[in-house]
């Protein structure tokens, strides 16, 4: 075998080689935009519950969330990814967020303020028909627990609302 021929053929071999090992990456599909992973089954308190949570604006504002019943609780794990964001909702009680990396942005529809809450921060969306979104303002993906309150049996999470005009 000439010179040429052996270092063609090694070349190719190790063309082949890498080839195997990296195009199987490239053919990995993206994460999804968001993923939401169940961390426990929708719970109920065997105990009789009643929830008061009180939520003070910055502008010294306070709106008071009754939950009468929030005995079906479910934790679930979000990750989002660069630039998403999640659709104009509500829930049917209220949800505890718990940004573990990243940062989230909370847009409520009533006055189209964005609030930002980094990791280590917590805050408490009202749910009741309280339209909102939230997108991931970062350049990496974003984390966070929420904890949902008055959570239904089944079925979605997320109530879809109309968008705001934001």
């Amino acid at each position: 075998m000439s010179k040429k021929r052996g270092a063609f053929a090694v070349a190719l071999i190790t063309a082949v080689v890498v080839g195997v090992n990296v195009v199987p990456s490239w053919a990995q599909d993206p994460p999804p935009p968001i993923l939401a992973e169940p961390q426990t089954p929708r719970s109920v308190f065997p105990d009789e519950i009643d929830m008061k949570i009180k939520l003070k604006e910055d502008g010294g504002a306070t709106d008071v969330v009754n939950q009468g019943d929030p005995s079906r609780t479910v934790v679930v794990k979000y990750t989002v990814q660069p630039g998403a964001q999640f659709p104009w909702h509500s829930h049917a009680g209220p949800v505890v967020v718990n940004i573990v990396s990243g940062a989230l942005t909370y847009v409520p529809a009533e006055d189209c303020a964005n609030r930002t809450y980094g990791a280590g921060e917590a805050f408490v969306d009202p749910g009741h028909g309280h339209v909102h979104s939230a997108f991931n303002p970062t350049g990496a993906p974003t984390v966070f627990f929420a904890t949902f309150f008055g959570a239904p049996a089944s079925g979605p999470l997320l109530i879809p609302a109309d968008p705001a005009d934001c």
